[in-house]
This record gives C-alpha cells, structure tokens and sequence, in this order.
C-alpha cells in the first residue's frame, strides 16, 4: 500500500517537471482568467464597501452630535423666550415697554 502512494507521489512529480501541468494549465487558460478577474472584482468591491461603511459611520456619529447641539439650541431659545424672561431682560435693559393690559384682537375686513 505505500508503495502505491509513492508511486503516486513519485507520478505526480514526473508529471510537472514533463509539463503535463503546463498542458492542462494552456487547457483551462480562460476559465482561469476568470476565476481571476472575478477575485480582483471582489476583493475591489469588498474594499469598496469598507470605506462606504466607515463613512456611513463618521456621517452617523455627526449626524447625532449636530441633534444634540441643535435641540441644546432649542432648549435655550424656549428658555430665554418665557414671558418672565423677556420681563427681565426689558427691565435689565431700561426699555420704556410694559405689559399689554388688554388681550390682543383681530381686526376683520
């Protein structure tokens, strides 16, 4: 039984330095470009599709940062926009302008 499996070994030699490789290799030549050319595509395509995925990152995390300053902002403004904080800012300020004593009205045509 070894011997079988060094002749086969032995027979698998003798074949490549014959050429018999070099044979079947010209044989498949375009099934071999190929195979080739579609793990340059994917290897490519895959590489891609990395670079895609960290800018969809980087995107996202700016993304959650420009919410959380403009609802920061928002906060501010419904803040600094109350009837007592307006009355403080006038009185701060020296303005001349007092509270409305009666409610506004439409005018109709």
């Amino acid at each position: 039984m070894e011997n079988k499996k060094k002749t086969k070994w032995y027979a698998w030699i003798l074949r490549v330095l014959r050429g018999d490789m070099l044979k079947l290799f010209a044989k498949h030549i375009n099934m071999i470009i190929l195979v080739v050319g579609l793990l340059f595509f994917y290897i490519s395509n895959h590489y891609s599709c990395i670079i895609k995925l960290r800018e969809i990152d980087r995107l996202q995390l700016l993304l959650n940062e420009v919410k959380s300053e403009a609802l920061n902002t928002s906060v501010q403004l419904t803040g600094n926009t109350r009837p007592s904080q307006v009355e403080d800012l006038v009185k701060r300020l020296g303005l001349d302008i007092e509270k409305a004593k009666t409610p506004p009205y439409k005018l109709h045509k």
